[in-house]
């Protein structure tokens, strides 16, 4: 693991967890635009509109597509609970 990974990243489906692991910085579709989250970012609950969740870990990109959801942001964990 990346030592800039140090974000929780969570993403929840109703029916499983879609994803678990530690990232450096979460790209999300919000519903009034698409916001980043890196470490230590203000807590913060916003609806999310469909799109694309982007995270880097281990210096790696990667993506999940959504149709809709919430997310939850404090002390630097990240929980998404979304529609695919």
């Amino acid at each position: 693991m990346n030592k800039s990974d140090n974000i929780h990243l969570i993403i929840y489906s109703p029916e499983r967890t879609i994803l678990e692991k530690m990232v450096s910085k979460v790209s999300l579709p919000g519903t009034l635009g698409r916001f980043m989250v890196l470490t230590n970012h203000a807590p913060l609950i916003s609806s999310l509109d469909e799109g694309r969740i982007v995270f880097v870990s281990d210096g790696v990109e990667g993506n999940v597509d959504i149709a809709n959801g919430f997310v939850e942001i404090v002390d630097n964990k990240v929980t998404v609970c979304a529609e695919l």
